[in-house]
C-alpha cells in the first residue's frame, strides 16, 4: 500500500484516540506531608510530573500539611517534596486511574540514616496518629516507633530516654532516685544495658570501657523528638558497637515551619524544679533552627542524692541547594550530684531508716556524708550531617561527629583517713564518621557505606584524703587507651515484585584497642617490676551477615521474616589483672536472631506482632591464673536462648479516646542448665488509655513486669523478683491566644508511680553461695509517687 494511502487512516486513528483520551474521566492525587514525628508539614512545596507527557504542576501544602492535584489525566506520575529545613525528597511514583482519587501520604523517616521519602497508603490514619508506639508497614524487623507528641505530652518534664521507650513491647526500666534523676538502665528480651546499641540521629555512642551508655548525661527528654526501638541486631546497614541485642535509636527534635519562643517552668516532688527557654526560628529563607536551654534541680527521692543539671542543645538545618541539605546539632550538659559509689541501701538500712535511704548523717555506721560524695559529669555531643540527592537514584548521607564524657567522682568510706577516699575519673573523647551511599533503581536499592571511629580514653582511681582531696602517690589503677572501630557494610534490597522485597547483606565489624596501663599500688596490675607502664593491644573482628524478606500483602498489611547476627566485644577490663598478663584473649560474643512478624494498619487500629528465637553467647569470666603459666585465662560462660512472642496495638474508641496495649511472653534461659537469665521477665504488659481532643490531652498508662530472677554471682535464679506495676498519669491542657502576643499557654500535671507502690525490683545478695535473705542484701525499690505541675508559654 502506498504511503500516501496510510495518511487518512492514520489521521483518523489519532483523532479518535485524542477524543477518547479527552473524554476519559480525570483522576486526582491527594495526601498529607508529615515529618518523622508525624507532625504535618506546612508550606512544603510538592511538585508533580507525568512520566510520559511531562505535564507538571506545583503547589504548597496547607497548615495541616495537605495537598491535592485535581483534573489529572490517567497515567504514572512522580511526586517530589521540598521544604526549607527538611531533606529534599524526589521520585515517589503514583499511578492515577481514570475517575479515581489516589491517596499518597508522604513521610520523612528520620530514624533511617539514609532518610528517603516513601509513599505508603493508609499509614497516615487516626489510629497511627494517636498511637504512642507502633510498628511500621515498611519495617523489616520487630520495631516500634515512638512519636514526638508522646515525648512532649506523656512523659514527666525531667525524664531521660528510659521513660520515652518504657511503653514499647518488652521494655522496662526503673530509677530508684526518681524519673530522670540518675543513671537509669533499660532491659528488653533479657538483654541489659551494654548488650544493645544506642544511637542519636543514627550515630552510635557508648562508654569506651564497656559498651554501656550514659544517655542520661547526653540527651535528657527535652532534647528528644521520639525514638525507634529495634528489638533485633537489624540488617547489615544497621551500625553500632552492640547490635548484639538490638538498638534504641533516639531522635532529635523535629524542626517546625513557624517561629516560636517558649518559656517552661515545672515544680514537683522532692523540691524538683526545671526552668527552660526554647527558640524555634521556623522556616527562614533556606534555614531552620531550634535552641533549648534549661536548668534542673532536685533533692531526689533518696536521701542525700541531690541533682543539678544545666543543659543546652541546638539543631540547625540549611538547604544548600534544592537537592542538598546540611544539618548541625550540638548539646552540652553539666550535671552535679552527690550520688555515692554504692549500689544502694541494704535490707537492714531500709528497715531502720525507710525505703528512701541511701546516705544519712544520723546513721552511726556511715560517715559517707554528702560533702564526701562528689559526682560531676560534663558531656557534649556534636555532629555535622550532609544529605544529598545526587541524581539517577543515588543518595548520599554523611555524618561527621564528636562526643565527650568526663565523669569526675570523689567518695569515701569509714573511718576517715588520709587514704579512705577515692578520686575517680572516667573520661573519653570519641570522633567518627558515618558514610552512607544508596542507589534506587527498578530492580532494587543498593545500600553501602562505612562507619569509622577513634576514641581516646583516660581512667583512674587514686586513694585520696576526702578532707582535702589530696591524692596518694600511687593509684589503685590508671590507664589510657585508644579504640579504633571500622564497620564497612553492603546490602541490596531486591524488588522481586512490586510488593516483595528480599534484602541480603553483610557487615564486617573490626575493633582494635591499644592500651597503656600504669603501675599501681597492687590493686589492679601491680608495680610491673618497676616499669612505669605496660602496653598491649587487642583486635576483635567478626563477619555479620543478614537476610530479610518483606512482603506487602495489601496496601495496609505487611509481613516480614529476618535472620540477623550481632556481636559484642569484651570490656577493656579483661586486662585489669596482675601485670596485665592474659594468656587467652576473649573473642567477641555473638548473637543469631530469627524472627517473623506482621504489621497491619487501618483507620481505627494499628496492630503488629512478632515471634523471635535468639541464640547468644554469654559474657566472659576469669577463673584465675593458669596453673602452668600463671597467666590469667578467660572463658566464656556458655550460651543462652531467648524466645517468645510480642504484640502491640492501638485502637480508636471514638470521641477522642484510644486504647493502646502491648504484651510479651517468652523465656531467656541458659542452654546448659535451663535456668533463667537474670532480669529477663517471663512476661511484660503495657496498657494506656488516651484522650486527645480540643485543648485536652490526657493519658493513663501503666507497665507491668512479670516474675524474674536476680543472680548472686555463683548461683543463677538466686532471688525471685515478684511482678510489679508502674502506673503513670498525664493531663495536658492548651489554651490558645489568651492575648494578642501569646500564641498559647500549656498546663501539665504529671504523676509517676500513681499507686505509690515501693516494689522490690532488684536484689544484690550479700552471700555468693546462698539465696537466703540477709541484712546485707542490697535492695533496689521503686521510688514513691512523684507529682509535678508544669506551665509553658509560647510567644
Amino acid at each position: 500500500m502506498p504511503i500516501r494511502s496510510w495518511r487518512p487512516a492514520l489521521l483518523t486513528v489519532i483523532a479518535c484516540t485524542t477524543i477518547a483520551q479527552a473524554q476519559s474521566p480525570a483522576g486526582s492525587i491527594h495526601g498529607v506531608v508529615r515529618t518523622s514525628g508525624r507532625r504535618p508539614l506546612a508550606a512544603a512545596t510538592v511538585e508533580l510530573r507525568n512520566r510520559e507527557t511531562g505535564l507538571s504542576r506545583r503547589l504548597e501544602t496547607s497548615k495541616g500539611g495537605e495537598y491535592r492535584f485535581s483534573e489529572l489525566p490517567p497515567g504514572e506520575y512522580e511526586l517530589s517534596v521540598s521544604a526549607v529545613g527538611m531533606k529534599p525528597l524526589n521520585g515517589a511514583r503514583v499511578n492515577v486511574v481514570a475517575g479515581q482519587s489516589v491517596q499518597s501520604n508522604l513521610k520523612l523517616d528520620q530514624d533511617n540514616a539514609s532518610a528517603v521519602i516513601s509513599v505508603v497508603a493508609n499509614e497516615d490514619t487516626v489510629a497511627t496518629r494517636t498511637a504512642p508506639s507502633q510498628g511500621s508497614l515498611t519495617a523489616r524487623s520487630a520495631q516500634s516507633d515512638i512519636r514526638d507528641e508522646f515525648v512532649r505530652q506523656f512523659t514527666a518534664p525531667v525524664v531521660d530516654y528510659t521513660q520515652v521507650v518504657q511503653m514499647a513491647p518488652g521494655m522496662f526500666s526503673y530509677s530508684p532516685n526518681g524519673p530522670g534523676l540518675g543513671d537509669t538502665k533499660t532491659f528488653f528480651r533479657g538483654f541489659s544495658d551494654g548488650d544493645y546499641t544506642m544511637t542519636f540521629d543514627g550515630i552510635p555512642f557508648q562508654d569506651t570501657n564497656s559498651p554501656t551508655h550514659h544517655s542520661w548525661a547526653f540527651f535528657p527528654g527535652m532534647f528528644l523528638g521520639g525514638a525507634n526501638v529495634d528489638r533485633s541486631p537489624g540488617s547489615a546497614a544497621t551500625l553500632g558497637p552492640t547490635n548484639y541485642g538490638g538498638s534504641i535509636n533516639l531522635l532529635s527534635r523535629v524542626l517546625e515551619p513557624e517561629q516560636r519562643i517558649s518559656a517552661e517552668a515545672s515544680a514537683g516532688s522532692w523540691n524538683t524544679s526545671i526552668y527552660g527557654l526554647e527558640y524555634a526560628s521556623g522556616n527562614v529563607g533556606k534555614s531552620n533552627l531550634v535552641v533549648n536551654a534549661h536548668e534542673m534541680k532536685s533533692d531526689g527521692y533518696q536521701t542525700l542524692n541531690t541533682q543539678h543539671r544545666d543543659a543546652m542543645s541546638l539543631k540547625y538545618q540549611y538547604a544548600l541547594t534544592d537537592n542538598t541539605q546540611l544539618t548541625a546539632f550540638t548539646d552540652y550538659l553539666d550535671v552535679r550530684a552527690h550520688t555515692p559509689n554504692v549500689k544502694g541501701a541494704t535490707r537492714a538500712q531500709i528497715a531502720q531508716f525507710g525505703d528512701n535511704y541511701l546516705l544519712q548523717d544520723t546513721d552511726p555506721k556511715q560517715l559517707n556524708y554528702q560533702a564526701y560524695n562528689i559526682y560531676h559529669v560534663i558531656s557534649d555531643f556534636t555532629y555535622l550531617g550532609l544529605n544529598s540527592n545526587l541524581g539517577g537514584g543515588w543518595k548520599l548521607d554523611d555524618k561527621l561527629y564528636s562526643y565527650h564524657y568526663k565523669n569526675m567522682q570523689g567518695y569515701t568510706v569509714a573511718p576517715i583517713s588520709a587514704t579512705s577516699g577515692t578520686d575517680k575519673l572516667n573520661s573519653y573523647r570519641t570522633t567518627g564518621n558515618i558514610f552512607r551511599l544508596s542507589q534506587e533503581s527498578a530492580t532494587g536499592t543498593l545500600r553501602t557505606g562505612l562507619w569509622s571511629e577513634i576514641a581516646n580514653t583516660n581512667r583512674y582511681q587514686i586513694p585520696t584524703d576526702p578532707r582535702t582531696w589530696v591524692d596518694a602517690v600511687l593509684p589503685n589503677f590508671s590507664e589510657s587507651f585508644k579504640t579504633t572501630t571500622l564497620q564497612p557494610f553492603v546490602e541490596y534490597e531486591f524488588n522481586a515484585t512490586n510488593d516483595l522485597k528480599v534484602t541480603p547483606g553483610v557487615k564486617y565489624s573490626s575493633y582494635k584497642q591499644d592500651l597503656t596501663q600504669f603501675a599501681d599500688n597492687g590493686k589492679t596490675v601491680g608495680n610491673l617490676g618497676g616499669a612505669p607502664y605496660v602496653k598491649h593491644s587487642a583486635t576483635y573482628t567478626t563477619v555479620l551477615p543478614s537476610l530479610d524478606v518483606h512482603y506487602l500483602l495489601k496496601k495496609n498489611w505487611s509481613i516480614y521474616a529476618q535472620y540477623a547476627t550481632g556481636d559484642e566485644i569484651p570490656p577493656s577490663s579483661v586486662f585489669d589483672v596482675k601485670n596485665a598478663n592474659v594468656s587467652v584473649l576473649p573473642s567477641s560474643v555473638k548473637n543469631k536472631t530469627v524472627q517473623v512478624g506482621t504489621v497491619y494498619t487501618s483507620d481505627v487500629m494499628t496492630l503488629s506482632a512478632d515471634a523471635y528465637h535468639i541464640s547468644f553467647d554469654n559474657a566472659y569470666s576469669t577463673p584465675g591464673p593458669d596453673p602452668v603459666t600463671g597467666l590469667t585465662t578467660y572463658y566464656s560462660n556458655g550460651s543462652s536462648v531467648t524466645q517468645g512472642l510480642e504484640a502491640e496495638g492501638n485502637f480508636v474508641l471514638g470521641g477522642g479516646f484510644n486504647l493502646y496495649g502491648n504484651a510479651t511472653f517468652g523465656s531467656a534461659k541458659y542452654s546448659s542448665t535451663g535456668l533463667w537469665v537474670q532480669n529477663a521477665p517471663r512476661d511484660t504488659e503495657s496498657l494506656g488509655l488516651y484522650y486527645q481532643q480540643g485543648a485536652w490531652s490526657v493519658g493513663l498508662l501503666g507497665k507491668r513486669v512479670g516474675k524474674m530472677f536476680n543472680d548472686n554471682g555463683a548461683v543463677h535464679e538466686a532471688i525471685a523478683i515478684d511482678p510489679f506495676v508502674i502506673p503513670n498519669l498525664f493531663v495536658n491542657y492548651t489554651a490558645k491566644y489568651l492575648t494578642s502576643w501569646m500564641k498559647q499557654t500549656r498546663f501539665k500535671i504529671s504523676v509517676t508511680n500513681l499507686s505509690d507502690k515501693h516494689s522490690l525490683v532488684a536484689v544484690t545478695p550479700a552471700s555468693k553461695t546462698t539465696s537466703v535473705a540477709a541484712p546485707g542484701d542490697i535492695l533496689t525499690l521503686l521510688p514513691a509517687r512523684s507529682v509535678s505541675f508544669s506551665v509553658g508559654f509560647d510567644f
